[in-house]
């Protein structure tokens, strides 16, 4: 069953009350957007995934419905009821492979799968301190930090990249990597894989694993910069990686990975001195923020950008043009509708209550906003 048709059975629901042993569970809830509707696209819709507190078990997921028009906030608790304790703790990342929903749990050692067009669960793939998840030929690839959470660590263990059976959800490999891998993409015959390094603060990892996806060993080690977090191919195949930097005298950086003349190695070829969180590709563009913490000053510095993959240039100083990015308390979270280009910024706001989803046009202009679970996050496009 298609998820839009779905939606109909679920608003005779809104002031249901469901009870698992003794938790209370919020209804779902569903609030329409005027002139959302794209009936005709192959998009579906958008799951954005709520990380929570760390420690608070308030982990949620929304769905903005193209077909019905609709943004329905809390979906996993209704689709789910007989789920003790919900999603968990921690939503670190959201993809979908086929039919399936992969939603990692960071803090619950888990990644839940579930019917990507109904959201009931199907069941659990246990990885400890789980990180993020790509897929490649019938198999998933997830990082994990292995060790449980623990910071300024000097004696943290190396983490791995675990290999994964989608038909079982059994794991049947794992390979080492460096120390904390965050993001990792998929690209040609290889993995690629950004270490952090984050619990050995302030001796961060400084590299990118490269792993052989049919031997499924790490080949080598590419030097880039401290404290790494996302990684992702253009067009062209080229990588880019974001260094978040130490927070004090070592700046947020951007680099670009590139097969090197005569040679057949990834190495860095340009350091963009320009501060990155996040960032997403859409055609030949990079569209970024950053939150740069620094704790010397106690404060943010908050930017935006689009810069030219080709190029390697910036062409625009924000993304949002018509002021309202003053609204935005932290940006969180990013992403590009495939077809409209509309763009898509969570704002974590105080990281202890609802955050919230702004939908701004191609051209930069906020269309809608619309409040989330805590600390929105994570998001990913479901098509037919």
């Amino acid at each position: 069953m298609r998820f839009g048709r779905f939606i109909t059975c679920c608003l005779a629901a809104l002031s249901l009350v469901a009870c698992r042993e003794e938790e209370v569970v919020v209804p779902t809830e569903h609030e329409l957007i005027p002139n959302l509707s794209t009936p005709f696209g192959a998009v579906e819709g958008m799951y954005l995934l709520n990380e929570g507190n760390m420690g608070s078990n308030k982990c949620t997921l929304d769905y903005l419905d193209f077909v019905q028009g609709y943004y329905v906030r809390n979906l996993y608790a209704e689709r789910n009821p007989t789920v003790i304790k919900e999603l968990g703790d921690v939503g670190n990342d959201i993809q979908i492979y086929g039919s399936r929903l992969y939603v990692v749990v960071n803090c619950s050692n888990k990644i839940e799968v579930l019917d990507a067009y109904t959201a009931r669960r199907i069941g659990q793939i246990d990885i400890p301190n789980v990180r993020y998840v790509r897929f490649h030929r019938g198999f998933a690839y997830a990082t994990s930090y292995v060790g449980p959470v623990q910071l300024n660590n000097p004696n943290a263990v190396r983490g791995a990249v675990y290999k994964i059976d989608t038909l079982t959800m059994k794991t049947v490999a794992k390979c080492t990597v460096g120390f904390q891998p965050d993001e990792l993409c998929v690209l040609g015959q290889y993995i690629y894989v950004a270490n952090s390094g984050g619990y050995m603060a302030p001796h961060y990892d400084n590299t990118v694993s490269v792993i052989e996806i049919e031997g499924f060993k790490q080949i080598e080690k590419i030097p880039v910069g401290i404290n790494l977090h996302r990684i992702k191919a253009d067009a062209e195949g080229k990588l880019w990686v974001n260094s978040r930097g130490d927070y004090q005298t070592t700046p947020s950086r951007l680099y670009v990975l590139a097969k090197k003349t005569g040679r057949n190695e990834m190495g860095v070829t340009d350091t963009l001195d320009i501060p990155c969180s996040n960032f997403c590709i859409s055609g030949d563009s990079l569209y970024y923020y950053s939150t740069e913490w620094n704790n010397y000053t106690q404060s943010n510095t908050i930017t935006y950008g689009i810069i030219n993959t080709r190029t390697k240039q910036k062409v625009s100083s924000s993304f949002i043009t018509d002021g309202t990015e003053r609204n935005i308390t932290i940006p969180y979270g990013i992403n590009i509708h495939p077809e409209t280009r509309d763009i898509y910024v969570t704002d974590a706001k105080n990281y202890v209550s609802s955050g919230v989803l702004h939908c701004y046009s191609k051209e930069g202009r906020l269309k809608w906003s619309r409040r989330t679970g805590d600390i929105p996050a994570h998001m990913v496009f479901l098509t037919q």
